[in-house]
């Protein structure tokens, strides 16, 4: 029997999730999608599913038996809370929830659940973990293969930011994938960060500093700097290199095409993230049904790995504020 899959959020995420879990995805079945737009529901989900405007009413639902918000992200946090109250496995989009306060009462449900059950409900979508690149990078980096690391190097540009994006919101909702990343790739948490801006792109709306510059110093010693542009124009591109003691190791750049033409070669760029990263998305979905399917706990990311990257952007938030100051992370 395949996992019934419930679908919170028919948006660009969502409909992605929707295509993958139909298509590419063994042992899932998407049975319910919910969207406040019935219509853009109707046209991402497969003609045998449910649709509605209600995310309590798939939740609750007979027919689902694990469900995937990708929603915005202020109901992230309310969603999972309410999967846990009916004890339905959850995948949730990062971030967990835009704010500190309510990662903290989603951490808080989830222990209570895992002291009861002895297993926890939610994997969060951090989905870098699950991208060959990154876990190459990772397996290097640990393995010391190139001796201890020093300075790790990551850029994050994309074509144009969201409507609305601010300069706190580009912490929580894009640098978010660094501020789990780097700890992950290190195994050391970070400790201290600092945010800066220079001169700001004519095309950052107002509330945005565009592009920013963070610095994050994990518990270990290493350095860590982000430069984050999120209306470069040109596409998307990320980039992470590891400085250690005996050469470096970094990311290759990868593009599907390549063109030789009038005298020149060309790498077409993908215009967002879901190219570059279409095989994390998959690999993740593929891993957390598998685990449901098999009865036992995804791989993913989870609720505390949620709360200590709302921690650091938190941290990173309070330095924007006060003019780039260096500031501690607190994990107590």
């Amino acid at each position: 029997m395949p996992i019934r899959v419930g679908v919170i959020g028919a948006g660009i995420m969502g409909a992605d999730h929707i295509r993958n879990l139909s298509t590419t995805i063994g042992g899932a079945e998407v049975t319910f999608v919910a969207d406040l737009d019935v219509d853009r529901a109707a046209a991402a989900a497969p003609p045998t599913a449910r649709i509605t405007s209600d995310p309590s009413e798939l939740i609750n639902a007979s027919e689902v038996d694990a469900v995937v918000v990708a929603s915005h992200d202020s109901t992230h946090a309310a969603l999972v809370l309410e999967c846990f109250e009916a004890m339905t496995p959850v995948l949730c989009e990062k971030p967990l929830a835009p704010t500190l306060l309510e990662s903290v009462e989603v951490v808080e449900a989830d222990a209570d659940i895992v002291a009861a059950t002895g297993a926890s409900l939610l994997s969060l979508g951090f989905m870098r973990r699950f991208d060959p690149g990154y876990v190459a990078l990772r397996r290097s980096v640990l393995g010391r293969e190139q001796g201890e690391p020093l300075v790790v190097h990551c850029v994050s540009r994309n074509g144009a930011a969201a409507p609305g994006t601010t300069a706190e919101s580009a912490i929580t909702n894009s640098a978010i994938h660094e501020l789990d990343i780097v700890p992950w790739l290190l195994d050391s948490p970070v400790t201290e960060v600092s945010w800066q801006a220079g001169r700001s792109t004519r095309r950052a709306e107002p509330g945005l500093r565009d592009p920013s510059f963070m610095i994050l110093r994990t518990a270990d010693g290493t350095l860590t700097t982000l430069e984050l542009y999120l209306n470069a124009q040109y596409g998307y591109t990320t980039r992470c290199e590891v400085v250690s003691e005996l050469g470096t190791t970094s990311l290759q750049e990868s593009s599907l095409l390549g063109i030789e033409q009038d005298g020149a070669k060309l790498a077409p760029i993908a215009p967002d993230w879901r190219p570059r990263f279409a095989d994390a998305y998959r690999l993740q979905l593929q891993a957390w049904i598998s685990a449901l399917a098999n009865g036992e706990t995804p791989p993913l990311a989870g609720a505390q790995d949620g709360l200590n990257a709302s921690l650091v952007a938190q941290a990173m938030i309070q330095s924007l504020h006060s003019d780039g100051t260096s500031t501690k992370v607190s994990y107590s």
